[in-house]
């Protein structure tokens, strides 16, 4: 028997890694890179602003290549992007709406985060177009914890969800 759409949207082939963190100390300020960081309630510990459902900007790795491509260039740096954290080998877009792990945080995953305007400043002419659908997403914090470079991301299961 086939397997329902429910069943195939919930698999993942393997779980991710946090491959890059930062932090920005003030607005439009660099981000800066951090081997861990504390999720707090409302954002990571260091940095400035947050709001409940984009309290964290999360973005796969592997769309710094295909920015930079289409800006004409090789990847681009992480720190260029302005998001917190980069994870490699896992789908952020099929998780939509989940809650993941990430070392002993666990955030939903909110919407699409947006590029800004500072995408011209950092890239130049066509940043901002380069970013478009592949800017990453924003997240809301469901528990508090401790995320380190290296440590697995995952999406919980039903059952995880519910215990929180």
């Amino acid at each position: 028997m086939a397997e329902t759409l429910k069943a195939l949207i919930a698999r993942v082939a393997q779980p991710g890694q946090v491959t890059w963190i930062g932090v920005r100390p003030m607005r439009r300020a660099a981000l800066l890179p951090v081997e861990e960081v504390a999720v707090e309630a409302r954002g990571l510990k260091g940095d400035h602003g947050s709001s409940d459902k984009r309290a964290v900007t999360l973005m796969q790795a592997e769309h710094l290549s295909v920015i930079g491509s289409f800006l004409g260039r090789g990847p681009v740096a992480a720190a260029q992007v302005r998001r917190n954290i980069l994870v490699s080998g896992l789908n952020l877009a099929a998780l939509k709406g989940r809650q993941v792990r990430l070392g002993s945080a666990v955030l939903e995953i909110t919407s699409i985060c947006a590029p800004c305007s500072r995408m011209e400043e950092a890239f130049g002419p066509g940043g901002y177009s380069a970013m478009r659908g592949h800017g990453g997403w924003c997240a809301r914090v469901a528990q508090p914890g401790l995320v380190r470079l290296g440590d697995a991301v995952a999406p919980l299961t039903t059952e995880e969800q519910g215990s929180l």
